[in-house]
């Protein structure tokens, strides 16, 4: 369609080949102006919609107004990125800040979140996207607890963007109740359960059960023992260097004897080789194998019990390690570092397991209460007899 000038200057006109109104030739309007020297068309709309030269004349008086005074375009503002450019500059970013260089991220928003939110601009995400989302994530079987990671994750990329200054307004995120969750963890082993569960664990897989101990004597998660290399372990100290934790905070485990064995034996070559190898990709392992719900299933520690904390899992081994630690009156502080914890309110939840501790600390108040009481008395008695 050719433009043709209207009376309006700066306004032109084109006649539709196809568009039809009121039996005649539909009209389209255009404006132009110049911006940084460069001359602009800009589509203002159609006759049949209500538009005419006098509209698109004002429209254009309104342009020539904000280049004026240096107000932004509305046809010239930056669009707010997809998701997913955000989401590919969020995982650049994180393999330097956190923990086990943002791999749990990368499969997180590779699994679930790429699906949902790729081809939305984070200005389209509303609440009610999140909410569909969420209802999504928990009816495919995922726990709260996952689903809540999930929705973590996405609010720390829109975070992410709105630091970054790719968008600005709120975090659709806020509108969204995340999952209530009643997910910690109370049953332990007893001893004797967990010399039955290692005997069978060794029988099922050598690899398994070194993992297993590790967890239960040294208190290690499943993600620090795969990334374990022949570097982190110090024999002479009986120490192992923890420097890929959950929280980026690197800590100390302290071997166990038995550990110490094992470890000993299972040391690589190379210091930078890791120590558990999946058998047949002769990669990292990166989780743990179904062959232990086997032998937990085998054993009947989980037989009628449905409450998911007092399932027995893998876990449950690190959680042992940590109540056993409790029942012996070591401190919550000490517990909160051997376990690499971030806050204290963490581990506060192992002290119902003190009772003997909390046992003591009252009697020592009372013992002294009574001994400056009677301290008291005695003195008082003195000033009678003088």
């Amino acid at each position: 369609m050719k433009r043709k000038r209207t009376k309006y200057p700066g306004v032109y006109e084109r006649k539709s080949d196809g568009r039809i109104i009121n039996g005649k030739s539909d009209i389209c309007f255009d404006i132009t102006y110049k911006v940084d020297g460069k001359k602009i068309y800009e589509k203002v709309g159609w006759l049949s919609e209500g538009y005419s030269a006098k509209v698109a004349s004002n429209l254009r008086a309104d342009r020539l107004q904000n280049i004026r005074h240096g107000e932004e375009l509305p046809n010239r503002k930056a669009k707010t990125p997809y998701f997913k450019e955000v989401a590919a500059k969020y995982l650049e970013w994180a393999v330097n800040n956190k923990a086990r260089k943002g791999r749990e991220e990368e499969y997180k928003y590779k699994k679930y979140l790429a699906g949902f939110l790729d081809n939305l601009r984070i200005s389209e995400i509303k609440p009610y996207d999140l909410e569909n989302i969420k209802s999504k994530l928990q009816n495919s079987g995922l726990s709260d607890t996952t689903v809540k990671h999930y929705l973590v994750l996405i609010r720390e990329i829109i975070n992410k963007a709105i630091l970054w200054g790719l968008f600005k307004g709120d975090n659709p995120i806020k509108g969204v109740k995340m999952p209530i969750l009643h997910n910690q963890r109370e049953r332990f082993l007893s001893f004797e359960e967990a010399k039955i569960l290692l005997d069978e664990l060794r029988n099922k897989s050598h690899q398994l059960h070194d993992m297993a101990l590790l967890s239960l004597h040294c208190g290690l998660r499943a993600g620090e023992i795969f990334n374990l290399k022949g570097q982190d372990l110090d024999f002479g100290n009986g120490l192992i260097n923890i420097s890929d934790p959950k929280n980026k905070e690197s800590r100390k485990a302290f071997m166990t004897e038995s550990v110490k064995e094992m470890l000993s034996e299972l040391a690589p070559s190379k210091p930078d080789e890791y120590l558990f190898k999946d058998k047949v990709h002769k990669s990292r392992v990166n989780s743990i194998s179904k062959s232990f719900q086997l032998v937990v299933k085998k054993l009947g520690f989980n037989d009628g019990i449905t409450d998911p904390r007092q399932l027995v899992t893998f876990h449950t081994l690190r959680h042992t390690f940590a109540s056993w630690l409790a029942l012996q009156g070591e401190t919550i502080l000490t517990i909160k570092d051997l376990l690499g914890h971030k806050t204290l309110a963490m581990t506060v939840r192992y002290s119902h397991l003190m009772p003997e501790h909390k046992r003591r600390a009252t009697l020592d108040l009372e013992k002294n209460f009574l001994q400056k009481k009677n301290g008291n008395n005695n003195k008082q008695g003195g000033d009678d007899g003088r």
